[in-house]
C-alpha cells in the first residue's frame, strides 16, 4: 500500500514491433476488459510518439477520428476503443504526445525551473513522459494502468517513450510493472509456413532499448503450434506460457473472448502477483458478440462525408452502428457516399435505395453542397435521417433554403457575406485566430422540450453531451424556423444555444449539434443510433411490404382473367 493509505497501482505497457496498425490498441483494451470483469479498476493510457501537442488540428486523412473526452481532450482515436471497452470515462491524462512533453519541458525551462542546468533528453525528458506514465496510477483509483506505446519498435520518434518505460520498470521493482510487446508472425504461403525471425528480430530490437518483455502477443493468420510457441520463448527468453496466439477474428469485439481462451488475463496477474479468485464474467460480452454475428435482418444506411476514402475518420460512427445494429438484431450494412460527388441531380440514383441516411460532422467548405443535396432529398421523400454536427448545420441551412425559401442561406464558416446567416460562429470565439484547442469542447448539458422525438429517444429532461465546434444555429432565426416547422428540441441552459433539431411532419429526421457516438459502448449504446437504426429497420420492412405486393397484385389480375 502508498504511504498515504491509497492502494498502488501496477502498470502494464504495451508495445509493438514488425509493423504499424498490428492492435496495440485493441490488445490493450481486450486485456483491461478481463480484467475488469474480474473486479479491478483499470484504465489504459497512449503515448503518441508525434510532435503534435494533440490530434485535434491533423487532417482525417491523417490520422482519422480525433476523438473527444469530457473533459474537452483532443485525443487519438484508440481511446475511442479503450471507452467502448471498458464503458469507462477518459479524460486529457489518458493521451499524451511528444509534442505535449516537450511543449511541457520547454515552458519549464522558460520560467527558469531547471536552475540554468542544461535540458536534455535523458534525464528531464524522461522524467516528464514518467510523470505522465505514473499520473493516473497515483490517484488511488486503480489498480491497474495499461500504457500503450504508439508507433513501432525501432521508430526514431520511440525512443524516448521507451527509455522512459526501461527506467520506470526499474524504479517500479519486481512485480509491479510488466512489457506486452505485440509483434507479427507471417505466413508465406509460398513456403506454406508460419515465420517467427520478423518476431525475434522486433524482441532483439527492444532488448536493444533495454527492455526485455515479459508477455509476446503475436498475430497470426493460422494457429501456433506448440513447438513454435517453445521456438519463440526460447529465443526470446520469455516463458513458453507467455507466448499469446491473437488470431485474426473477424471482429475486433471477438478479442476479448480470444485472449481469454489464451489466458492472457491470468499470466498478467501471476506475473504482477496479483490475487484475484473471481472468475472472468464476460456473459454480457457474449451475448453482444452473438447477436453481432447473428443478426436477424439488414439494413442499408448512408453515410455522407467528405472523407469516406478513410473510414477510421469515422471510427465512432461505425463502431456506435454497430452497438445499435446487435440491440436491433440487425446488420448494419454502411454505404460509404462522398459528398463532393453528390448533386441534386444524382441523389436520387445514390439514395433511392437506402434505408436511412447519417449525414457525418466535418469542417470546412469542400463537400458542403452535397451533404445539403442529401438532406434536402431524405426529407423530401421520408427517408430516416440523422444529422450529427455540420451534418445538423447542413440540415438547417437546407431548411432554410428549401422551406423558408432563403436561397442564399449559409454558415458564415463557407459565406460570411449571406445576408441569412442561420449558423454563424459563436461570439467568444470571433477574435481567437489560433486553431488549436479553441472550439466548444467537452461535455455540455443539453435540456430536451418534453413532447419531443429527442425527449422520447432518450427518456429525460436533462442530458450532457460531447462537443467539438465553433460554429452555432443563430438563435436570430428561430423563430422563422419554429413557424416553419422545425422543432429545436434541445437547448443548452447556460447560453440557450440550440443543441437539437427535428422535424415532427417526418417519419424520423433529427439533427444534433454534438457528437453522440463518442459515448457509445458495447454495454451503453447510444440511444440515438439505436432509434435511427430502429427506424432504418422500420423503413426497411415497409419498402418490403410495399414491394410484395406490387408482385402479387399482378399476378391475381392474371388469376382473376
Amino acid at each position: 500500500m502508498a504511504a498515504n493509505g491509497q492502494k498502488t497501482a501496477k502498470y502494464i505497457f504495451v508495445t509493438g514491433g514488425v509493423t504499424s496498425s498490428l492492435g496495440k490498441g485493441i490488445i490493450g483494451s481486450s486485456l483491461a476488459k478481463l480484467l475488469q470483469s474480474r473486479g479491478l479498476s483499470v484504465t489504459i493510457q497512449k503515448f503518441d510518439p508525434y510532435i503534435n501537442v494533440d490530434p485535434g488540428t491533423l487532417n482525417p486523412y491523417e490520422h482519422g477520428e480525433c476523438y473527444v473526452t469530457d473533459d474537452g481532450a483532443e485525443t487519438d482515436l484508440d481511446l475511442g476503443h479503450y471507452e467502448r471497452y471498458l464503458n469507462v470515462r477518459t479524460s486529457q491524462a489518458n493521451n499524451v504526445t511528444t509534442g505535449r512533453i516537450y511543449y511541457d519541458v520547454i515552458m519549464r525551462e522558460r520560467r527558469g525551473d531547471f536552475l540554468g542546468k542544461t535540458v536534455q533528453v535523458v534525464p528531464h525528458i524522461t522524467d516528464e513522459i514518467k510523470n505522465r506514465m505514473r499520473l493516473l496510477g497515483e490517484t488511488g483509483e486503480y489498480d491497474v494502468v495499461i500504457t500503450e506505446i504508439g508507433g513501432c519498435v525501432g521508430d526514431i520518434e520511440s525512443l524516448p517513450f521507451l527509455e522512459a518505460v526501461r527506467q520506470l520498470k526499474f524504479e517500479l521493482g519486481e512485480n509491479d510493472a510488466l512489457v506486452i510487446h505485440l509483434t507479427l508472425i507471417p505466413y508465406l504461403s509460398s513456403a506454406g509456413e508460419l515465420k517467427t525471425k520478423p518476431t525475434q528480430h522486433s524482441v532483439r530490437m527492444l532488448q536493444e532499448s533495454g527492455i526485455q518483455p515479459d508477455i509476446l502477443v503475436c498475430r497470426t493468420e493460422h494457429p501456433l503450434p506448440t513447438e513454435m510457441r517453445k521456438k519463440i520463448a526460447l529465443f526470446c527468453n520469455v516463458q513458453p506460457a507467455s507466448v499469446i496466439e491473437a488470431m485474426d477474428a473477424s471482429t475486433i469485439y471477438d478479442v476479448p473472448l480470444l485472449m481469454k481462451k489464451e489466458r492472457l488475463d491470468q499470466r498478467v496477474l501471476y506475473m504482477l502477483d496479483i490475487y484475484d479468485d473471481k472468475d472472468v464474467d464476460l456473459d454480457a460480452w457474449q451475448v453482444f458478440v452473438d447477436r453481432l454475428k447473428n443478426p436477424k435482418s439488414t439494413v442499408r444506411i448512408g453515410l455522407v462525408g467528405k472523407y469516406v476514402e478513410l473510414h477510421d475518420a469515422y471510427k465512432s460512427i461505425t463502431e456506435a452502428f454497430i452497438h445499435a445494429g446487435a440491440v436491433n438484431e440487425c446488420k448494419v450494412e454502411i454505404e460509404w457516399i462522398h459528398s463532393e460527388h453528390l448533386t441534386t441531380d444524382n441523389a436520387a440514383a445514390k439514395m433511392a435505395a437506402l434505408d436511412g441516411v447519417l449525414v457525418a460532422p466535418g469542417f470546412g467548405e469542400r463537400g458542403i453542397e452535397g451533404k445539403i443535396a442529401a438532406v434536402q432529398y431524405v426529407r423530401e421523400n421520408n427517408i430516416p435521417f440523422f444529422g450529427i454536427c455540420l451534418g445538423m448545420q447542413m440540415a438547417v441551412i437546407e431548411y432554410a433554403r428549401n422551406v423558408l425559401g432563403w436561397a442564399d442561406a449559409h454558415s458564415t464558416e463557407m459565406d460570411s457575406e449571406t445576408d441569412h446567416a442561420v449558423i454563424g460562429m459563436m461570439e467568444d470565439q470571433k477574435n481567437i485566430t489560433n486553431k488549436g484547442g479553441t472550439m466548444r469542447l467537452g461535455a455540455y448539458a443539453c435540456k430536451l422540450q418534453p413532447q419531443t422525438l429527442a425527449h422520447k429517444i432518450y427518456g429525460k429532461a436533462n442530458i450532457s453531451e460531447r462537443h467539438r465546434h465553433r460554429y452555432e444555429f443563430n438563435n436570430q432565426f428561430r423563430k422563422d424556423f419554429e413557424k416553419a416547422g422545425m422543432v429545436l428540441s434541445g437547448i443548452n441552459p447556460e447560453n440557450d444555444l440550440v443543441e437539437v433539431i427535428e422535424l415532427p411532419k417526418h417519419p424520423y429526421f433529427i439533427g444534433v449539434q454534438y457528437h453522440p457516438e463518442l459515448k457509445s459502448t458495447v454495454m451503453a449504446p447510444h440511444p440515438l443510433f439505436v432509434h435511427f437504426v430502429k427506424a432504418a429497420l422500420t423503413n426497411a420492412h415497409q419498402k418490403r411490404e410495399v414491394a410484395q405486393l406490387l408482385t402479387e397484385e399482378p399476378n391475381e389480375l392474371v388469376a382473376e382473367q
